[in-house]
């Protein structure tokens, strides 16, 4: 019986191998020129690390997370006539690693704008000989102990400062105090993010980077010392910062956090409005466009005032100050009763209905819907402001343009305050990993565009997101097919001005809407990344978190998918190779081959078009590439067929359409 079981087996061996070579013999998908590879797109083993104690394997904070921490109070002068900023800096340095901190890194981001930076040698593009100051004058540096003071050593590189300590930082807990007095010269309208600018009323100040900040040390490098050269923006520590700034008494202040002291700073009639505004759905005018000249709207003309402010859990503060400036304001609804302050302060210049007369509206909408879909804005005020730099982000400030309007206007308000999101509550690293800001605030903001007051300014076409205003899988073509197009993984300072956009910005943010809209849908997409911002609030997350919080919230391998969108720029190009009838009867069905020509994948639907007016669609998963470069595949019809279209809806980045469609006789 053994024996004859091993030859009934070898038979059947043999038949069945026999009718695979039939098969194979008659397979046409071989003769189909492709440059696919699903061993390349399927390659196992795509994570190089395993998951650890601190980076969990599932995308979250491991039960060892540990991050450092920094509180900063400030007191700052602001000389409008010297145009200098002079402060005294006051810093708490908490270290939770389990490591022992000989030495600290702060950085000086003032430096950038030395005649001797490194930032003037990456663009090609020379500052012009006014276009450049001395950067931060360290007055000096002292440890401080109970009431002992002791001088601190440090050296200034670029824009880092190392501090040498006397004895280490303990570990797990331990903490130093630092004094540091400095001063500067505020760049003028060559700051890019930090300038001041005149307007018809007087000078508006925009000021930020304005103090000097510890570098994250983390699980992954240690200190985190790259140089500030102007793209890669910025990595920071969470802590509290309590700052006090000193202005002509003539001037408004807008700063990051909530203002302390409104009644010392403030007319009774301000303060009685803010408090208005608190309740109000509807802007509230705190100073009007006719009050601006009028002495009476401050509580003083002469000497200074101080303001005040305190903001909670934060990387960061910015502070816009001028005496030009119309300001108004209006409550944020948030989810489970909260509420939060939107204002806007803008000169005269930009009021009006098709202009800043919205913004606050605008600011406080995106916030609303933010909130609601994502995570809750945690902080009481957020602050539009107008002035030169044009699009720049602060936690609880942005400054956006002096001259938008109209939906370029709501369009970068949404975007800008979105950063509050990515990445001032989810901490990422922009200076390595801009698109883990710039892309997935892109993102947020292309749904933002849809909900605003049912669409008014949907959709979301501008210079982060389908610039030619067309489909953004269409517009996406000439940067994945560009030979010389750097990856997204490509670091920020790293990436020219011609790719800035579309690959920190597009190409990211399109890749979530393919990842949410055509690979896991809404549900499980929405679920997975709302699940990673809240694991990561006020954290550091690397992009491994990110992919593997996506893939685990999602229940999908995505290996592919980072290594063609993220980790490369392969291109996709489905090809519909032959549509006919089972022998030539439609009662018997339409046999179909679809093959894949270029290295990506995605799932795809195909749509048959029936001769009775009807339409018909069969979802084709990612695994159809799995092992094939081609499919052949019977879709059931009943009726003769007009068309068969692959990706029916133009959704997917397909570099050739014109193989996309068959029209049968």
């Amino acid at each position: 019986m053994k024996l004859k079981f091993i030859g009934l087996g070898l038979l059947l061996f043999i038949a069945t191998i026999t009718q695979a070579q039939r098969r194979r013999r008659t397979n046409t998908n071989d003769t189909i020129t492709t440059n696919y590879e699903p061993s390349a797109a399927f390659s196992p083993l795509f994570y190089s690390q395993k998951g650890n104690e601190v980076h969990a394997a599932n995308g979250e904070p491991g039960l060892k997370y540990w991050q450092n921490r920094v509180d900063y109070t400030l007191n700052a002068v602001l000389d409008t006539t010297a145009k200098t900023l002079t402060a005294t800096e006051k810093l708490t340095y908490t270290n939770n690693s389990p490591d022992a901190l000989q030495f600290l890194w702060l950085q000086l981001d003032q430096n950038t704008y030395k005649k001797t930076a490194r930032s003037n040698f990456v663009t090609g593009f020379t500052p012009g000989p006014n276009q450049h100051t001395d950067g931060y004058q360290i007055e000096s540096i002292s440890i401080s102990s109970g009431n002992v003071s002791t001088k601190a050593e440090f050296i200034v590189t670029d824009t880092r400062m190392q501090i040498r300590l006397p004895k280490a930082v303990l570990p797990n807990g331990g903490t130093i105090n630092l004094i540091i007095k400095y001063k500067y010269t505020i760049p003028g309208n060559f700051g890019n993010r930090t300038d001041y600018v005149d307007t018809r009323n007087g000078k508006i100040y925009e000021i930020a980077q304005w103090f000097p900040r510890v570098c994250v040390y983390d699980d992954s490098r240690g200190w985190d010392t790259l140089p500030f050269l102007g793209s890669g923006e910025f990595y920071l520590e969470y802590g509290d910062i309590d700052y006090q700034v000193t202005v002509p008494a003539d001037m408004i202040v807008a700063g990051s956090g909530e203002l302390l002291n409104p009644k010392e700073v403030l007319t009774a009639q301000q303060v009685s409005r803010l408090n208005a505004a608190r309740n109000s759905d509807k802007t509230i005018m705190i100073r009007s466009v006719e009050e601006v000249t009028n002495p009476s709207s401050r509580p003083t003309n002469k000497g200074t005032l101080t303001w005040h402010f305190k903001m909670l859990n934060t990387r960061d503060v910015a502070f816009g100050a001028s005496k030009a400036y119309v300001w108004d304001a209006a409550r944020v609804n948030l989810p489970g009763g909260k509420k939060s302050l939107s204002m806007s302060v803008y000169p005269v210049e930009s009021a009006g209905n098709e202009a800043w007369g919205r913004a606050t509206e605008y600011l406080k909408k995106s916030i609303e819907y933010f909130s609601a879909k994502w995570f809750v804005y945690p902080w009481p005020v957020a602050i539009n402001e107008a002035g030169i730099a044009g699009g720049m982000e602060y936690p609880g400030i942005v400054f956006d343009g002096i001259t938008d309007k109209g939906k370029e206007l709501y369009w970068v308000t949404a975007h800008e305050i979105g950063h509050n999101w990515f990445p001032m509550i989810v901490g990422s690293d922009e200076r390595r990993f801009g698109w883990m800001d710039e892309g997935f605030n892109t993102f947020i903001d292309v749904y933002a565009s849809d909900e605003f007051n049912h669409g008014e300014y949907a959709p979301k076409r501008d210079s982060e997101y389908a610039p030619g205003g067309g489909n953004p899988a269409d517009e996406i073509i000439p940067i994945i097919t560009d030979k010389d197009a750097p990856s997204i993984m490509t670091a920020a300072d790293a990436t020219g001005e011609k790719y800035r956009h579309p690959l920190t910005y597009f190409k990211p943010a399109f890749g979530l809407v393919l990842l949410r809209e055509q690979i896991l849908g809404k549900d499980r997409f929405d679920y997975a990344f709302k699940n990673y911002i809240h694991k990561w609030a006020y954290k550091h997350p690397q992009p491994d978190d990110f992919f593997r919080a996506m893939e685990n919230g999602g229940g999908e391998d995505l290996s592919w998918f980072w290594k063609g969108w993220f980790y490369n720029n392969w291109t996709f190009d489905l090809a519909l190779i032959d549509a006919k009838y089972i022998n030539n009867d439609p009662k018997n069905g339409l046999r179909i081959t679809v093959a894949n020509k270029e290295q990506m994948v995605f799932p795809f639907t195909v749509e048959v078009k029936l001769k009775d007016g009807s339409k018909q669609r069969t979802y084709f998963p990612v695994e159809t590439w799995l092992q094939n470069k081609a499919i052949t595949y019977t879709l059931p019809t009943t009726t003769e067929v007009e068309s068969v279209t692959v990706d029916p809806d133009n959704s997917l980045p397909d570099i050739n359409r014109k193989n996309n469609t068959i029209m049968l006789k």
